[in-house]
């Protein structure tokens, strides 16, 4: 049974009285590699069948993998039962009419291990470079193909293929004491240059070669995009507008109501999100398994359009459910699954920046990010695999890691620089969040709270 016809299946069962039914259909394919080594390869799939049942303002939702057409009718029932028995939900809306799109006849489109097959001769090639320069190169290469299907008793009929592609490569000194890291997000592999990315993990662990230690403190630094990713995604996740209406976010208005209008930087700052953003598109529609404060399954099908979350430094929306949107007077603003931060044009590129530093550290990446205090959004968490100490637009060795403890909305404020954007991949967050856009930016006094032994 195809991914359509299951889910005309489960309309025609349902005696709910709307329904809701996703199909995901996933495939993926890997390749891991240690100590310039390709040790596993591999490929799989999987697919998961959601049904919504709504019974007056009753909710009731069953998800189950591996579906087969005999247990269909089981898990409409459920559903239906479920929805009877549930308390009234308060975001109960009419479900969002929808058409049929064109491609909804067409099938899934998985991926394959040949999907690798330029990127592998060239990881290869990479191997015997890396192992005659003194390295050992360690990481992995994922793609993972998802195709979701949306149906409703509402009329829609919606289709989604989404490719995600990601790379993360470890490179570490012949006696495992100096590590530098990179990762590069992709939707096919064809624009990957592994070669050009070793390279750099070369100059870096040369840069570590001097061992200079630093107390904690406050440093002019240089965030490079995967950093910038980690937080403004952070961010992202927390802007949530019923949250911010009801007080409990760094996006609450003191007195009542939400920050909506806000100048966060005096620089033109641009955050946003765009389902067709070029290179990191995204489902043009709402996608969602279950209620929440951030989103509604009675919104499921809705299109999205492109959504400035910060306007030239002003706080422009929240994510908002139609429901929310009710509550806050606002715009119904869902959430879409790609991020992208832009400066006032003409930046600069990292290279360009470290180049006009007097003083201050070069970071690769943050990781273990964990909130504080909702109210201010502070974060805390650690630098990985190499900070470096820039003196005079020249690196001129390696520091110790440190802990920091900032909010992304306060570093907004005190931003004096915002270098050229560029697709990254966040270090932290890219098993959730893959499809970013970020620029480099300059702190002038980014908070090291302590000296970290992490290595």
């Amino acid at each position: 049974m195809t991914p359509q016809e299951m889910i005309e299946k489960a309309l025609s069962l349902s005696t709910a009285d709307d329904t809701v039914v996703i199909v995901n259909e996933s495939s993926s394919a890997n390749l891991r590699f240690a100590g310039n080594t390709l040790t596993t390869n591999g490929v799989a799939r999987s697919s998961q069948l959601t049904v919504i049942s709504v019974a007056g303002r009753g909710v009731g939702v069953v998800s189950r993998a591996g579906v087969r057409p005999e247990q269909l009718a089981d898990i409409v029932a459920a559903a239906d039962r479920a929805a009877e028995d549930a308390q009234p939900s308060e975001d109960a809306r009419p479900l969002v009419e929808g058409d049929r799109s064109a491609d909804w006849d067409l099938p899934s489109e998985p991926t394959s291990i040949g999907v690798f097959g330029a990127f592998a001769p060239a990881l290869g090639e990479t191997f015997a470079v890396a192992e005659a320069g003194g390295r050992k190169l360690y990481g992995f290469a994922e793609h993972i193909v998802t195709t979701t299907f949306v149906g409703t008793s509402a009329g829609a009929r919606l289709r989604h293929t989404q490719p995600t592609g990601r790379l993360e490569l470890n490179a570490k000194s012949s006696d495992m004491k100096r590590s530098a890291w990179t990762g590069m997000a992709t939707r096919d592999f064809s624009d990957v240059d592994v070669a050009a990315l070793d390279a750099s993990l070369a100059q870096r662990l040369e840069w570590a070669k001097n061992r200079i230690d630093l107390p904690a403190g406050r440093y002019e630094t240089l965030l490079p995009p995967t950093a910038v990713a980690d937080l403004m995604i952070y961010m992202y996740w927390t802007a949530g507008a019923r949250d911010a209406f009801e007080g409990q976010t760094v996006f609450s208005k003191p007195g009542g109501g939400t920050r909506v209008g806000e100048i966060l930087s005096s620089l033109p700052i641009r955050l946003y999100s765009d389902p067709a953003a070029p290179g990191i598109g995204c489902a043009p529609f709402v996608v969602t398994h279950s209620s929440s404060r951030h989103s509604s399954v009675f919104d499921n099908a809705m299109p999205l359009e492109p959504t400035d979350w910060i306007s030239g430094g002003t706080l422009a929306n929240l994510q908002q459910t139609r429901h929310s949107a009710e509550l806050t007077g606002m715009p119904a603003t869902p959430a879409i699954d790609n991020l992208i931060m832009k400066g006032p044009g003409n930046g600069r590129s990292l290279e360009e920046m470290i180049a006009s530093t007097e003083r201050g550290l070069l970071l690769t990446c943050l990781w273990y990010i964990r909130e504080v205090d909702p109210q201010t959004l502070l974060l805390t968490g650690l630098t990985r695999d190499g900070v470096y100490l820039v003196e005079n637009g020249e690196v001129v060795g390696e520091v110790n890691n440190f802990r920091f403890n900032e909010s992304p909305v306060d570093l907004l404020g005190r931003l004096t620089e915002i270098g050229a954007e560029e697709q990254t991949l966040p270090r932290e967050w890219n098993d959730y969040f893959t499809r970013t856009v970020m620029p480099p930016v300059r702190v002038p006094d980014f908070n090291m709270s302590t000296v970290s032994q992490a290595s």
